[in-house]
């Protein structure tokens, strides 16, 4: 069928993981219900601590606070979707509305991969050109970088909507996925995704593959500055450093390298087990994040348990006088 306007599908069917039986559609429901608090009530954290906290008014927390924004927006893209699926047994979403979804799917992942580039490149320059660190990275210079983060990633991700947009939909409107994604759409499409899957691969490899090339070129360079301290404690104090931005990043990459790999050395995985792995690396570190920077980093946590006393103390000094 010829392309143009001649869509018969005006809804989409998300079917969330097909094979899940009702019965655990309520656990479901409840056990995402859950990882969306968490990721609220985490990122929320982190927001308030940078707001209320000057100490934490320093680059690498300009980066994490960027993250956290990220990690809340995509949550609330995609996750209150998936629960009404299941909680509401609603999987239909609208026409425009699933191409909306799509939209901020790949734009705030591009965000976020373009958010670890600046993490490891902040890194990059702590440990292996310190003297020069707070001459390049001041907050303006790492502001106007993650501003620009956010408007350059913009670009790829309309231009796959575009293109899909005003494809034929006339056959299945049913989409094996929890949410939107442009693959899982333009399958769906009346005629030859070729040219639309190849002009997606590039804006993938260009959002995921360049600063992933450059995270790895960093920490090599971290590596070897690492080794050629003298004193041990040193090597384990530089470690540290970027330790909790190594395990963010990790969190992010590792599991789409895997599952790219795997379909190219020929591992297959049924519908279920493809979708559970992509929800698990899609809405998990968002979750996990906000623990990783309160746990290893020492500002933060420093200023967490400054704002926990600060709430603990008035209390106890209430309970004396009344007991006076």
């Amino acid at each position: 069928m010829p392309e143009g306007n001649h869509s018969s599908v005006t809804e989409f069917i998300l079917t969330g993981f097909p094979g899940l039986h009702l019965k655990y559609h309520g656990l479901a429901s409840a056990v995402l219900f859950l990882v969306y608090s968490l990721t609220l009530i985490g990122n929320g954290t982190v927001l308030f601590l940078f707001a209320t906290d000057r100490s934490l008014h320093k680059p690498m927390y300009y980066i994490i606070l960027n993250l956290s924004v990220c990690d809340l927006l995509f949550s609330t893209a995609t996750l209150p979707k998936i629960i009404s699926n299941y909680w509401f047994q609603s999987g239909t979403i609208s026409f425009t509305a699933c191409f909306v979804q799509m939209y901020f799917v790949h734009y705030l992942g591009t965000v976020n991969s373009y958010i670890l580039f600046l993490m490891a490149f902040d890194r990059y320059l702590a440990i292996c050109h310190p003297l020069r660190y707070s001459l390049v990275l001041k907050n303006s210079t790492i502001c106007i970088l993650s501003v620009t983060a956010w408007v350059v990633a913009k670009a790829g991700p309309l231009m796959i909507v575009i293109r899909a947009y005003p494809l034929p939909y006339c056959a299945s409107n049913i989409i094996n996925h929890c949410y939107c994604d442009h693959i899982g759409i333009t399958m769906l499409a009346c005629t030859d995704r070729a040219p639309y899957g190849f002009s997606a691969f590039v804006f993938a490899m260009v959002a995921l593959v360049g600063p992933l090339a450059f995270i790895i070129f960093s920490y090599c360079c971290i590596i070897i500055a690492v080794l050629k301290i003298a004193n041990v404690q040193g090597r384990l104090k530089s470690l540290s450093t970027c330790s909790t931005q190594l395990i963010i990043i990790s969190l992010y990459y590792l599991p789409r390298c895997f599952v790219y790999l795997a379909s190219n050395v020929g591992i297959r995985f049924n519908t279920d087990m493809r979708i559970v792995i992509i929800v698990l690396y899609s809405l998990c570190p968002p979750m996990i994040n906000p623990l990783i920077y309160c746990l290893r980093g020492k500002d933060m946590r420093k200023s967490l348990l400054k704002q926990f006393n600060k709430r603990t103390v008035p209390q106890k000094a209430q309970v004396s006088a009344v007991c006076n």
